[in-house]
């Protein structure tokens, strides 16, 4: 593992930021775009329900959708800036998180891929997170 005191490729550290969209297809589009551009290497979202107050009253939303973006420190202005263009609520959630751990391939591709590569351009032995299942980076099965 790598800990943030010693981030390991260069100077790049993991970011995830994480925000909240109306549907599916409005996070859907955004996240095809930022991680084609090479902003975010990877964006995971789910269906949430959300409660909050707005303008007063107690929202209940079913069917809101979280967005976690992952980065590298070099590109998360740049991310949050590129959420903020794109965003359609009138106050975005655009929370940023700092990661204190994460396993080095894993970081690798996030580098990588953030940089505009694509994953048969990482670095050497480094895999696309959703064909790692079958590749450990321990002894442990």
């Amino acid at each position: 593992m790598i800990s943030r005191q010693q981030p390991g490729i260069g100077e790049e550290a993991p970011v995830m930021i994480v925000s909240t969209y109306p549907d599916k297809d409005t996070v859907s589009k955004i996240a095809s775009k930022i991680v084609q551009e090479g902003t975010a290497a990877c964006v995971n979202v789910s269906e949430i329900s959300s409660f909050y107050s707005w303008d007063g009253k107690l929202v209940e939303d079913e069917g809101e959708q979280i967005a976690i973006f992952k980065t590298v420190s070099s590109k998360k202005s740049a991310l949050k800036e590129r959420i903020r263009q794109t965003h359609p609520y009138d106050v975005p959630e655009i929370a940023e998180i700092h990661v204190s751990d994460i396993n080095e391939p894993y970081l690798r591709w996030m580098a990588s891929a953030s940089s505009g590569a694509s994953a048969t351009d990482t670095a050497a032995g480094t895999v696309a997170p959703a064909d790692a299942a079958t590749v450990r980076d321990d002894d442990s099965t």
